[in-house]
């Protein structure tokens, strides 16, 4: 008996030793298959642009062919989703962004949270900045919160839709600002600017590159940029520091995986990613895109995705949408 005991436990660990340089095998030959990125966003887009071009230099890192797979839908909700409950192995990857992520989960009816996604590494940010037309009674960051503060709720701003990005940078620099503002949605940040540059609202929020050919031909004056501090494009236009308010904002993309990555796999995924968004190929073609590269290691990008899914979630309730879509 115990020569039987003493055999089966010699054979279970011989079986073990195998099942391990098995797994140790399958890890150095990653990828032995195309991985694929999937991007929650139509073909052609700014995300999925950046995709393919990541995805080309990613090629060159690792060894194996990188594809991109569009699965839109849904505000981005759908392909994110897709990302989330696929397999953990490292063969799906997948573009995350600051809508699917950090805010539509604060208004329901999605089956995910910021929190249950491996963040890799963050790609870039699209920055927000507050334009007003030329005939607006204020033309500078001061007089714009000075104005804001002297008629509550009165001070009309644009956004390119109901909910989204533009929107929540604004009340949330509201909130921090303790101010009152009147969000005035339209179809798209163009039609927004089109409104402003109309007479018809005070001021909209916009991209750089949005609002640049206006501000250039005198049409409008960017008096905010929602960043830590001023950036190139706009080196007279004031932050929310500046004003003594807490508070920045920008959308942003990154490649993110399911969890549960094999501890391997993902050592072998970061530095290649690392690499992939240093080349020079691909950082040469991503600013003729008029991408802004913030390249953020794992934790940075992290930090960035649950600091504004906390800060969406107070204006989203703050503007009584909370779990709005969530079902009855």
């Amino acid at each position: 008996m115990k020569r039987l005991i003493a055999g089966i436990a010699i054979a279970s660990v011989g079986a073990l030793g195998g099942m391990q340089s098995v797994s140790t095998a399958a890890a150095a030959d990653y990828p032995a298959r195309p991985v694929q990125i999937v991007v929650p966003y139509s073909a052609g887009g700014g995300t999925d642009l950046s995709a393919r071009l990541l995805a080309q230099a990613l090629e060159k890192q690792l060894g194996g062919s990188v594809i991109v797979r569009n699965q839109p839908g849904g505000g981005g909700s759908i392909g994110t989703s897709a990302i989330v409950h696929a397999k953990p192995d490292g063969y799906t990857l997948g573009t995350g962004s600051q809508g699917p992520l950090a805010m539509l989960p604060h208004y329901g009816g999605i089956d995910y949270t910021v929190n249950d996604v491996d963040y890799l590494a963050l790609m870039g940010r699209n920055l927000m900045v507050v334009g007003v037309s030329k005939d607006a009674p204020f033309q500078d960051g001061k007089s714009f919160l000075a104005y804001a503060k002297a008629h509550p709720g009165e001070l009309t701003v644009g956004n390119s839709g109901a909910g989204g990005a533009n929107q929540i940078a604004m009340e949330g620099f509201a909130l921090a600002a303790d101010i009152k503002v009147k969000d005035m949605p339209f179809g798209g940040a163009i039609a927004a600017i089109t409104a402003c540059l109309g007479g018809h609202i005070q001021a909209v929020v916009a991209s750089p590159a949005e609002l640049l050919s206006h501000v250039r031909a005198g049409n409008m004056k960017a008096v905010l940029v929602m960043e830590d501090q001023r950036i190139e494009e706009y080196p007279d236009t004031m932050t929310p520091k500046e004003l003594g308010v807490d508070f920045t904002w920008s959308s942003w993309k990154g490649v993110i995986a399911p969890k549960g990555l094999p501890a391997d796999v993902r050592a072998k995924l970061l530095p290649a990613l690392d690499k992939a968004m240093h080349d020079e190929t691909y950082l040469a073609k991503m600013k003729e895109l008029g991408e802004y590269i913030d390249y953020r290691p794992s934790a940075g990008y992290e930090a960035l995705a649950k600091s504004d899914s906390v800060t969406a979630e107070k204006v989203i309730r703050s503007l009584d949408m909370y779990q709005i879509n969530a079902k009855k």
